[in-house]
């Protein structure tokens, strides 16, 4: 009974501790800035792109071999209200994805092991329009949740290049739509605001741009691709 005791009075005093930590009164930075009209920042970040594949048969799946890229650009922010705010976030992304075929999709052909790889490199100039809803701010941090919708335009898509996969050109389509989600929290420091967040994108459109032959093995089994992806950046403003 006694250890009992010791470790409830433990833990009282630890929710008392960590609930002072956000509701002890603390020195308020940056105490007017959530009241302008409009602002300006800028970001940096990492991305992780993948694919969602849709098939026309049950074969094997095309596998994708995802790198971590980066991404740099520019934030606005038009304040509606205490808690809702419009963004624009124009960036440039960097990325690459390898696609990875299994040998049954050549069944009956001739292939060399290249065959088999096909590496996508993607820059895309990246457009969202979002819908940011922050919480009560609570001393000097502000969760919030932000959503919306972007288009991007990939400059390496290949879309316009006459050479195919069998001239070992992947194509993809050149102009994007997505729909995003996210969150993050805003750190009010000294001297400007830190903004760490992580946003999941998601396409809609169809991105593969089919072979000229109906049954190529690289193209022919697709009936749709589509980018998912995840963004996690750092914003200063």
């Amino acid at each position: 009974m006694k250890k009992l005791i010791i470790v409830i009075a433990v833990l009282l005093s630890y929710n008392a501790s960590f609930g002072q930590l956000f509701t002890k009164k603390k020195v308020i930075n940056l105490e007017n800035m959530d009241k302008k009209i409009l602002s300006w920042g800028y970001y940096l970040g990492f991305n992780s792109y993948d694919f969602k594949f849709e098939y026309e048969q049950d074969l094997d799946d095309i596998l994708v071999d995802a790198t971590t890229g980066f991404q740099v650009g520019l934030t606005g922010d038009l304040r509606i209200n205490n808690h809702i705010n419009l963004r624009f976030e124009p960036g440039v992304y960097f990325t690459t994805r390898n696609l990875r075929y299994d040998e049954s999709y050549f069944a009956g052909q001739n292939f060399n092991p290249s065959d088999l790889l096909r590496e996508t490199k993607s820059t895309y100039i990246h457009l969202p329009l979002l819908v940011k809803f922050s919480t009560n701010r609570i001393n000097n941090i502000r969760p919030f949740v932000v959503g919306g919708i972007s288009t991007a335009l990939n400059l390496a898509s290949n879309e316009k290049n006459p050479s195919d996969n069998s001239g070992g050109q992947f194509r993809m389509t050149s102009n994007n739509y997505f729909y995003e989600i996210g969150f993050g929290i805003d750190l009010y420091l000294l001297y400007f605001k830190f903004t760490p967040s992580i946003r999941g994108v998601f396409a809609i459109n169809d991105e593969v741009v089919r072979d000229i032959d109906p049954n190529s093995p690289w193209t022919g089994n697709i009936s749709a691709m589509r980018t998912r992806g995840v963004f996690i950046n750092f914003t200063f403003r």
